[in-house]
């Protein structure tokens, strides 16, 4: 078993350690919860057998997170249940620990003495707070892999990216060094068992989160159905060029809530698109449209939550974005709307509203549609930073996979102008790209997609 080393680097090094030779090695699981394609798994157990011990898992459950809900926590929860089986299997013990991690695994670390602790890459400023918490408050060797990004997000780049043109460069140069397959874990040789059996009920009840959004159906959590999900997709990859962006269609991969669960790698979907590509040339245009979405779009975000710690904030809005916004403060609105009036699909609007009953309801709005959606909170809300303070809310509140640097990137691209350019200068927009019902009804069927999702105000 090979792993890359520039996929890890050294948060505290062995030099800077009180170091247990013979004790276990620790996989603090965070954002890639599976145990197949997981460089940081991979990674840990390598390190277990050179030192021949024994290799534990452990997830820090807090009872709230941002706005996740029951629909969001339901959904990751029966995911670890079967991940739990899975590494039991494989001889590797999992402890789930209730709270977060600064205040629960640096006691963990006391009662395992492990040699070595292993965590994977998460770019979002809480969960990187917490990873610097728990180094200050631990003294062993600990190693981040980013286990996440086909390309190491410190390899790709050391800085925030203005654009995909900038970074796409960069991440297709080093593509046929990284986009290779994965090795599998083994059963590992000195097993370790959990501290207690993972018991979903009681992670459950552990929880203190809104239970009334309840969860979906559509989407059936786990490792297992994240690779049917992929198989399906890639049964219908030929339509993804032309038809990606009309809702009315099924197109789209459906995959964000498995890759933001950590369910599925997106190296792994990366390697099966450009496999279907190889074994038909008649795919090529679908499968290159779909690896610019995966790779470039999904690792500029990540790029853009780590190096920008405003990420979710005006002040994180390029400097021409904010003037231009600034500028128009004050212009007249046609409409201003309330939070609640947002989140209950009460505007003039009947194509928003049908894409804020689709994300309630479903747990998913189509890609194109959170475009418009967003676009529209900063048309009709007082201010920018109402805007996107809303447009957050909401998506953390509704989407499977809210709270994530594709969502908070998303924002601030359709409000802030990240990663964009500026525009003809028009009223409360300003020089930010501006969207309208009529562009979307020259690109699908905006009536069907309404008929869809048509329903009596949302009673929340």
């Amino acid at each position: 078993m090979t792993i890359d080393t520039t996929r890890t680097r050294w948060l505290r090094s062995p030099d800077d350690a009180r170091v247990s030779n013979d004790g276990p090695v620790i996989y603090w699981i965070n954002r890639e919860r599976r145990i197949a394609d997981n460089w940081a798994l991979l990674h840990a157990q390598h390190e277990a057998i050179a030192r021949g011990t024994s290799l534990r898992v452990a997830f820090c459950l807090v009872p709230t997170f941002l706005d996740a809900t029951i629909r969001q926590y339901g959904f990751m929860l029966r995911g670890i249940e079967a991940l739990a089986r899975d590494l039991d299997a494989h001889g590797i013990a999992f402890d789930m620990l209730l709270g977060a991690a600064p205040d629960v695994l640096p006691a963990y670390c006391e009662r395992h003495a492990p040699s070595l602790l292993v965590t994977d890459l998460e770019p979002l400023r809480i969960k990187g707070q917490w990873v610097n918490a728990v180094r200050e408050r631990t003294a062993v060797p600990f190693v981040q892999v980013d286990a996440h990004n086909v390309v190491p997000l410190w390899v790709a780049s050391p800085k925030q990216e203005y654009g995909a043109y900038t970074l796409r460069p960069k991440i297709n140069r080093l593509l046929p060094t990284y986009l290779t397959d994965f090795p599998s874990v083994v059963t590992h040789p000195m097993r370790s068992t959990p501290e207690r059996a993972f018991d979903l009920d009681a992670a459950m009840a552990s929880l203190r989160v809104d239970m009334t959004v309840a969860e979906v159906s559509a989407f059936v959590p786990g490792e297992a159905a994240a690779h049917t999900m992929l198989q399906n997709f890639l049964g219908r990859l030929r339509t993804y060029a032309t038809d990606r962006n009309d809702p009315t269609k099924p197109a789209q991969s459906d995959l964000s809530p498995y890759f933001h669960y950590g369910q599925l790698a997106p190296q792994r979907a990366a390697l099966e698109a450009r496999n279907a590509a190889d074994a038909d040339p008649a795919l090529r245009e679908s499968v290159d449209a779909f690896l610019e979405e995966l790779i470039v779009r999904r690792e500029l975000a990540d790029n853009f939550t780590y190096y920008n710690p405003d990420y979710d904030r005006f002040e994180g809005f390029h400097p021409w974005a904010q003037t231009t916004l600034n500028k128009h403060r004050a212009d007249v609105r046609d409409h201003v709307y309330s939070p609640d009036q947002w989140e209950r699909a009460q505007t003039h609007d009947v194509l928003w509203n049908a894409a804020q009953r689709e994300m309630v309801t479903t747990g998913k709005m189509h890609g194109f549609m959170r475009m418009y959606w967003a676009k529209k909170l900063l048309e009709w809300t007082a201010t920018p930073d109402e805007a996107l303070a809303v447009g957050i809310y909401l998506n953390d509140k509704y989407e499977l996979d809210g709270r994530d640097p594709n969502g908070y990137t998303g924002v601030a691209w359709s409000i802030g102008g990240v990663h964009d350019r500026a525009w003809v200068e028009r009223p409360v927009y300003g020089q930010i790209r501006y969207m309208n019902a009529n562009g979307c009804a020259r690109k699908f069927d905006v009536k069907a997609y309404i008929a869809r999702h048509t329903s009596p105000s949302l009673g929340l």
